[in-house]
């Protein structure tokens, strides 16, 4: 690169619909981080996994969030990963909720697709996966 090349702007993830999307994904983050910390102090004996995969969410949520105020196409791309993940996670989990109540005693973040939370948990992931495909920049060679 010469000195009068300029390097290429990070894409900016949150703006316009991002913006909610870093915001919807903030308030998840404080949701299934403070249940499961709390959970898992408290009573993590009843329901391991279940307060388990409402702390792995918590921490999915963040990831995403960071990535997506991070900006640029290699968060773009990460957030992309994450967000297929948490996608697959929430229907597993919602699915496996409701085949076998029996082996969550205690509901998660995901369960019943995220019924406790609105269903937020999996129409989040699926609006992101539009947005950062819709936001993708073209780098032409």
């Amino acid at each position: 690169m010469t000195a009068t090349e300029e390097k290429p702007a990070k894409s900016r993830l949150i703006s316009g619909p991002g913006t909610l999307l870093v915001w919807l994904y903030g308030v998840m983050v404080v949701g299934a981080v403070s249940r499961s910390a709390v959970q898992i102090a408290t009573d993590f004996d009843r329901a391991p996994l279940a307060y388990s995969l409402s702390a792995v969410a918590g921490v999915v949520y963040g990831f995403i969030t960071y990535t997506l105020v991070r900006g640029g196409e290699t968060a773009r791309k990460a957030a992309l990963v994450c967000c297929a993940a948490e996608l697959a996670g929430v229907l597993v989990v919602g699915t496996w909720t409701l085949v076998e109540p029996s082996a969550f005693p205690d509901a998660t973040v995901w369960s019943d697709y995220g019924a406790g939370y609105l269903l937020i948990p999996v129409l989040l992931p699926v609006s992101a996966l539009y947005w950062l495909r819709k936001s993708r920049t073209d780098v032409t060679p």
